[in-house]
């Protein structure tokens, strides 16, 4: 599958590696000698745990919260990160075992987008 967009993100299916798309080459991203696979933004969540990013506008920025009731971090399950696209600017947050799964961002804007990575369950975006 060769690559189509800016800011598709591609995993590889046999270590893991995770690769998000800053300029469009049109080649194909391979890794582990394998084409790597492009990860569905997912939108709706019908999973006991919630995933879909919940952006929330303050005085003095932005939080994104990982779903409407918090998603578990534990070892083997948890976000990785949380990205806020700001007006066409990606800002990004990485996350461990144990942190709340939210990110604050200290920005403003008007066109604002939220995309999480559950090590479990994938990409989700706002």
């Amino acid at each position: 599958m060769s690559v189509k967009n800016t800011k598709e993100v591609y995993k590889c299916s046999v270590c893991g590696n995770i690769v998000e798309v800053l300029h469009v080459g049109g080649g194909t991203l391979v890794c582990c000698g394998k084409p790597m696979e492009l990860l569905e933004e997912k939108t709706a969540d019908a999973a006991t745990e919630k995933h879909v990013p919940v952006i929330e506008k303050t005085g003095d920025g932005v939080l994104v919260k990982v779903g409407s009731v918090p998603h578990p971090m534990l070892p083997e399950h948890y976000i990785e990160w949380i990205e806020l696209i700001v007006d066409g600017a990606s800002y990004r947050k990485f996350l461990k075992p144990g942190d709340k799964p939210e990110a604050f961002f200290a920005v403003q804007g008007d066109d604002l987008q939220a995309r999480e990575y559950c090590n479990v369950h994938g990409l989700w975006k706002s």
